[in-house]
């Protein structure tokens, strides 16, 4: 998606004052008082050769949103990944510093542990090939269900959270495949809610689902940030303005500036990231 011109970001500023209505966080939402759930220090990840992330250091607060924005490229999709330790998946990729989840180096927890606690949902929605009911019962499968009726409970509840339930109560044993892009986001949500995880990373949930589909995921994300810590990538700066407390721009595999999304939209402390969301690069 490209970068916004400056008419739809002088939309974006017009939106930010109503921030704190039922559809917009509250520039005064994370407060003082407020605990990190996630925090990064002096964080460097590498592929291979090629040093993707520089020295990041920020903190995620509890049950609260926070996106990340930036051109393609710029590390925050990296980033997101290292916090439930995915990227290392990937060969020959090495990290220095460290990520806490409430106050323990993650690095030094078992890692399916980690990714119980801290659950992802990708850019494009991948169901299994299996039943609605099988996708959400999958993680609670592995993790031992505790019996067929709890098994039947906790998967009605999963969709429930996600906002299914009522779509899907009559088609549980078809395929997921069935679905609508729209709808089988939710269910990937609804797998990854499943297992009760701490936080919620979102890797651009909704860039390729039509505008509808988009509101549904974005009204989700409001509901459920009363439960969870959320953290989202999104190329679409409406986006991060109507859904975040905090903001965070990342360039060149730096994080440039982090800040409460009405700062970082309508009074930047650095000019390259009102260079980046007034549209002169991207």
């Amino acid at each position: 998606m490209s970068t916004p011109s400056r008419h739809q970001v002088s939309d974006i500023r017009m939106t930010l004052p109503n921030i704190g209505a039922p559809n917009a966080p509250a520039d005064s939402a994370v407060s003082a008082g407020s605990a990190a759930k996630l925090s990064a220090n002096n964080l460097n990840f590498y592929y291979g050769g090629f040093q993707a992330l520089r020295d990041i250091s920020m903190q995620v607060y509890d049950k609260k949103v926070t996106a990340f924005i930036g051109p393609s490229g710029c590390g925050k999709s990296t980033f997101l990944r290292t916090l439930n330790r995915m990227n290392e998946t990937v060969r020959h990729s090495r990290v220095e510093g460290d990520i806490r989840l409430d106050g323990d180096n993650i690095f030094h927890l078992d890692v399916n542990d980690v990714r119980r606690r801290v659950g992802m949902v990708f850019q494009r929605s991948n169901p299994f090939p299996k039943s609605i009911f099988e996708n959400v019962a999958y993680g609670l499968r592995i993790n031992g269900s505790g019996g067929r009726a709890a098994l039947r409970e906790s998967v009605e509840q999963s969709l429930r959270r996600a906002a299914l339930w009522d779509e899907v109560k009559d088609k549980l044993h078809q395929s997921a495949y069935g679905l609508s892009g729209g709808q089988q986001q939710r269910l990937c949500i609804a797998r990854a809610l499943a297992v009760d995880p701490e936080v919620l990373l979102m890797d651009e949930p909704a860039s390729a689902l039509d505008p509808v589909s988009t509101a549904k995921i974005e009204d989700l994300i409001f509901q459920l940030k009363s439960q969870y810590t959320i953290v989202i990538v999104t190329h679409n700066m409406q986006q991060a303005a109507r859904v975040a407390e905090r903001t965070g721009f990342f360039l060149n595999g730096k994080l440039v500036e982090f800040d409460s999304t009405h700062k970082i939209f309508t009074n930047p402390g650095d000019k390259r990231t009102e260079d980046y969301i007034t549209g002169r690069f991207g």
